[in-house]
């Protein structure tokens, strides 16, 4: 399982020419679920993310986290995180999750972080436009098990 963590201002997501879900500051999380994750990729992910210490303490250094500040987490499945493209021009998406898994574990990493923190998301399998406010920027990569 791969998350890319961005710390936002703002962030917000469309799908169908409306506005599905927005959040102030926080984490702007995007999810790519592979063939081989299971539940315990998506609890070290979710408890990576709540615990991250990206924001700024009084001393403006990166010490505290999304639960130490209020903030909230807008969570959006990319399956394209999943590509690979190491070979050739056009990425290899064989290691993300069918449909029907990938779902289920979305659904889990919903209910791991529902009521520890405000939480808005995409639209599994939607064609979804995503705006941000990066702050920083601070973009972090999280991966449940090890590539090389």
């Amino acid at each position: 399982m791969r998350a890319v963590v961005q710390r936002v201002k703002s962030a917000s997501v469309a799908a169908g020419g409306r506005t599905i879900a927005e959040i102030g500051k926080g984490l702007l999380v995007f999810l790519g679920i592979e063939d081989t994750d299971e539940t315990n990729d998506c609890d070290y992910i979710c408890e990576k993310v709540l615990g991250l210490r990206i924001f700024d303490d009084e001393n403006e250094k990166m010490n505290l986290s999304v639960l130490d500040t209020g903030g909230s987490v807008l969570l959006v499945s990319q399956f394209t995180l999943c590509g690979d493209a190491r070979k050739g021009r056009r990425p290899s998406f064989i290691k993300a999750a069918v449909p029907e898994k990938a779902v289920s574990l979305y659904e889990y990493a919903i209910r791991c972080l529902s009521g520890r923190i405000s939480l808005q998301t995409g639209e599994f399998r939607e064609h979804m436009e995503v705006s941000l406010v990066n702050d920083g920027p601070v973009t972090i990569l999280l991966e449940s098990k090890r590539l090389f």
